[in-house]
């Protein structure tokens, strides 16, 4: 019983902070030392984004990603181009049907849309 009123007694003298003097004052000094650090704050940031972004741009040009991904770009684009060659007269079927094409613009936007709702619902399962 007696651990019982001692908890109630905590509880009551931790339930509210006790009153000090110089509160406001003191609330005002950490006030005007976080402002005043804001701007030293920003401009830190913000040079160390342009300093690591330059550096990153740098390496990236150094290492010639920009020719490498050109010649992997033209190497998959003839590839993809030969594929179509090759799927293409199997095709023909579907496009000599009337309204062949616009069946497969029809059946793209519905897969388009069920993906939509599949995302969807996993967000929410998330």
């Amino acid at each position: 019983m007696a651990e019982v009123e001692f908890e109630r007694a905590l509880e009551r003298m931790f339930a509210r902070a006790p009153d000090v003097a110089d509160a406001e004052s003191f609330a005002d000094r950490v006030q005007r030392r976080l402002d005043r650090g804001w701007a030293a704050r920003r401009l830190l940031i913000g040079s160390a984004g342009v300093v690591g972004g330059v550096i990153g741009a740098s390496q990236l040009i150094m290492s010639n990603l920009f020719s490498r991904a050109e010649a992997a770009s033209s190497e998959s684009a003839r590839v993809l181009t030969t594929g179509v060659r090759q799927i293409a007269p199997q095709a023909d079927w579907l496009f000599s049907r009337p309204a062949g094409v616009e069946t497969i613009w029809v059946a793209a936007g519905l897969a388009v849309l069920a993906l939509g709702f599949v995302l969807t619902r996993i967000i929410e399962e998330i």
